[in-house]
């Protein structure tokens, strides 16, 4: 239904050669946020706009006296100071956020009337936030959870809310359950732990018990709730959602992001260490990505089904703990989004941006999923909590661009003062505005979708809601061998944290052997438990045995390894024309090298000149890169040869699977090593050498050497 670019069109756009020059977008929409404050040049003042001659001691009698109530100013700032936190978010506490545009392939009026999606030319500001699910603030960013996807495109028709996950389904089917999920999920209230995961007894007991859930557990027990980067996560609107044209014709839509980046996870072995290594893994890569110039970009895509389709399936469109497979129905491009600012405040923006599902534009509208229709309550009730009141939407990140005139006035933290003496509708004081707007076609104001409903009032689910386990067994089936043995390494390690056997025999039996035999036999040994013989419900068969866009494998993404950090190991006596050809070789590819010494001192090089390192072996450990080079120099590589640090950074590199590639005097370290030559392990210099390397990272991992692998000690 939607209008479409041609293949090259569309092409061109996404990779970015019609994309606006960022300094004049971002001037223009920066001049729309007079909000933002700059001290650069400017008296320190208070609170009340009096400056401050003094600001390092407070007002005393005596320079050895008691401090005087009357000090206005340490008053003020003291008072401040303890007010500063807000309740933080029940769940997707831990996050980031960054700034872009959003901007149309096409005019796709023929599926729906919102204005966003019928310009190309029209670049539509939006704020991003990333966030984990289970772990508070202060968690670790490479925890097995839920990655958020939440999208405020600030709209001229006003704020849209595009909020979502990583992962296309949800644990649950009615929203009355949503408390008891979180209460399961987060830290035992006996003792507040674990933080950050859902390897523990409650979380498991509930989804034992829950068979519901099935589908989205397995996606957690996946290599997607480990992902590489936010960079390089889907997204997902989860529900079933409703486009409408301006002629009132309805369509179904699933909502999907998909990153050009390529989509890839870290190993269990590297999530680990880097939450102790660098809690702040995800956050510093997305920050860096975007201040170094290698702006994270989105493809925003649909999957459309036509009302009269609404029952064409074996599952029902409404139940949020389904998807449609891509191969039944293709993801449909409407535009493009690329984040290239971030924020100047963390707080103020990240922290104080409030998301709602509830958030729509003419041309968007709900379906009955009732999970769905208890996020449009939720949301902002929450809202209200956090953040002092029904102002929330005052807060400068939460505005919208497009003029906001409601009638509504007063409560807490009110930031607009309205002129007029009418605050009702209709009024005939102030001449009867604001007035209401009539729908599209005629002028567009919000006209909710009228779909005939005839029902009685009954607490009850649809049968059509009843399946659980065919599409987590499609899931299951449909990856690749490695990531089927990672699904199973992932059940076997929280499973094997659960304390009480009874729960893990559950999960086992109940749940895994309705999944796939393999599966539950594989966890079973890993758990010492007897290996279920059959299934204990009849699950209903699937059109698809295997769908290829659940797998990660072979989605690389449109931009090869831009923006992918590369190692290059250096030490006294490294040729400076090796460093310097790998270097250009890399850059050319848009992708980071960055030198790592011994320390963070400049290493010599061969003629005897300092060359300066970004940072050492030590500092910078291997896990928080793509992959690794290692330059010519004889002396060099007997240096490395000679640190455990640096051997231990190759080793690991190895072992997490990573490219590597070495000059040819490198074969001595790799045989000192035990490592053998492979797909992603090169040797030389020449430009064949450096294209093989380079197609290695784009693939992520040398997923053949896993299995050798497994046995290198790192």
């Amino acid at each position: 239904m939607a209008s479409k670019k041609t293949p090259e069109s569309r092409q061109s756009q996404v990779a970015g050669t019609d994309t606006p020059d960022r300094a004049n977008t971002n001037a223009k929409l920066q001049s729309l946020e007079a909000f933002r404050s700059d001290a650069t040049g400017q008296a320190l003042r208070t609170n009340q706009g009096v400056k401050i001659a003094d600001n390092q001691n407070s007002l005393k009698a005596g320079a050895r006296g008691p401090s005087l109530l009357e000090d206005f100013i340490m008053r003020e700032k003291i008072t401040h100071f303890d007010h500063e936190r807000i309740p933080e978010r029940i769940v997707h506490a831990r996050g980031t956020g960054a700034h872009g545009y959003f901007q149309s392939y096409g005019c796709h009026a023929e599926l729906t009337k919102a204005g966003f999606l019928q310009d190309p030319e029209k670049i539509t500001p939006v704020f991003v936030r990333f966030s984990t699910v289970q772990g508070p603030r202060g968690s670790g960013d490479t925890v097995r959870d839920v990655r958020g996807f939440a999208v405020k495109f600030y709209t001229d028709e006003g704020n849209f809310d595009l909020v979502g996950n990583n992962m296309p389904v949800f644990f649950i089917q009615d929203a009355i359950k949503f408390p008891d999920f979180v209460h399961a999920v987060k830290p035992e209230p006996h003792n507040e732990m674990p933080t950050g995961g859902s390897a523990h007894d409650t979380f498991w007991d509930f989804v034992s018990l829950v068979p519901e859930t099935a589908h989205m557990v397995i996606w957690a027990m996946s290599d997607r709730a480990i992902p590489r980067s936010l960079r390089m996560m889907e997204g997902f609107g989860v529900h079933t959602f409703r486009l409408i044209n301006a002629q009132g014709v309805a369509s179904f839509v699933k909502f999907h992001w998909k990153p050009r980046q390529g989509v890839h996870s870290v190993l269990w072995d590297e999530a680990q260490k880097l939450a102790g290594k660098d809690t702040d893994y995800h956050r510093r890569d997305l920050w860096e990505a975007i201040e170094t110039g290698h702006y994270p970009q989105w493809e925003l895509g649909v999957q459309i089904v036509p009302e009269a389709d609404e029952h064409m399936f074996d599952f029902d469109l409404l139940d949020p703990t389904k998807l449609i497979p891509e191969e039944l129905v293709p993801v449909t491009p409407l535009g493009k989004m690329v984040l290239d600012r971030n924020p100047d405040n963390f707080f103020a923006e990240v922290e104080q941006v409030a998301f709602c599902p509830g958030h729509i534009v003419p041309g968007i509208d709900f379906t009955n999923d009732p999970l769905l229709q208890g996020r449009l309550f939720s949301y902002t009730d929450t809202q209200i909590s956090r953040l002092g009141g029904p102002n929330f939407h005052e807060i400068p990140i939460n505005r919208p661009l497009a003029p906001n005139h409601s009638g509504q006035r007063d409560a807490m933290h009110r930031m607009t003062l309205d002129k007029g003496r009418a605050s009702y509708e209709p009024n005939s004081i102030d001449g009867g505005w604001p007035k209401e707007t009539p729908p599209a076609p005629q002028a567009g104001g919000f006209e909710s979708y009228q779909e005939r409903i005839d029902a009685h009032k009954i607490r009850q689910r649809s049968d059509s809601f009843g399946d659980h386990f065919s599409q987590a067994r499609l899931f299951f089936q449909s990856m690749s061998a490695h990531e089927q043995q990672h699904i199973i390494k992932a059940y076997s390690f929280e499973l094997g944290k659960v304390e009480r056997e009874a729960i893990r025999a559950r999960v086992v039996n109940e749940i895994l052997a309705n999944i796939d035999l393999t599966l539950a036999a594989a966890v079973s040994a890993n758990l010492g438990l007897p290996a279920p013989k059959a299934a204990t419900v009849k699950v209903k068969g699937s059109k698809l045995k295997q769908s290829k866009a659940l797998s990660q494998l072979g989605k690389q993404g449109e931009i090869g390894i831009s923006g992918r950090k590369i190692g290059v190991l250096v030490a006294d006596g490294v040729e400076v024309a090796s460093v310097d050809k790998v270097v250009k070789a890399l850059q050319a590819q848009r992708a980071r090298p960055m030198l790592l010494g011994p320390t963070s001192a400049p290493v010599k090089t061969a003629d005897g000149k300092a060359l300066p390192v970004d940072a050492s072996i030590e500092g910078m450990p291997s896990v928080m890169f793509d992959g690794v080079w290692v330059p010519a120099g004889k002396a060099s590589l007997q240096a490395l040869e000679g640190s455990g640090v640096a051997k231990h950074f190759l080793l690991e590199t190895y072992k997490h699977l990573k490219p590597m590639g070495l000059s040819l005097d490198g074969k001595l370290l790799l045989n000192k090593l035990g490592l053998q030559e492979d797909a992603g392990l090169l040797l030389g210099d020449e430009q064949k050498t450096f294209e093989a390397f380079f197609k290695a990272l784009a693939e992520h991992r040398v997923w053949a050497r896993e299995a050798v692998a497994e046995s290198v000690p790192a």
